[in-house]
Formats: C-alpha cells, sequence, structure tokens
C-alpha cells in the first residue's frame, strides 16, 4: 500500500467524527521529500474557528502517528 493510500485510509477513520459536524476533509496533494500534506477542509469545516484545531490536534496528529512520512499537515 502506498503512502496516499494510507494517508486516505487514515482519513477514513475521521470522516465520521468531522461528517457529524457537516464537515469533510479531501487530501489535495502530498509532498514525499518535505513530509508535507495539503487538505481541503470543505462543508462547516471551511471557515470554522475550530478548524485549525480539528487540523492539527486531529488530524495532523493521528496522520503523524500512522503514517510516519507525514510530518505536517496544512489546509489550503
Amino acid at each position: 500500500m502506498d503512502t496516499i493510500d494510507r494517508i486516505e485510509k487514515t482519513l477514513d477513520t475521521l470522516r465520521p467524527y468531522i461528517a457529524s459536524h457537516r464537515g469533510q476533509v479531501e487530501v489535495v496533494d502530498f509532498d514525499e521529500g518535505e513530509g508535507v500534506l495539503l487538505v481541503r477542509l470543505g462543508g462547516s469545516c471551511h471557515g470554522c474557528a475550530a478548524s485549525t484545531v480539528t487540523l492539527k490536534q486531529g488530524i495532523e496528529t493521528r496522520l503523524r502517528e500512522m503514517v510516519p512520512e507525514v510530518r505536517h499537515v496544512e489546509a489550503v
């Protein structure tokens, strides 16, 4: 399984929680050399004040645990 597949599989574990708040997360790009994952937050997450917390303490933390190649997650 390649890195993007593992990222998507990990995000699939978080998507039900995000969807319960009428939000969504989509992978935009992953820079393997830098370990930077770009995601797009949509739905209610777009522009939400708590989206930074969701991004850093939820998405980034889980991805760094499950996919060590991911070092940093940024929203675009």
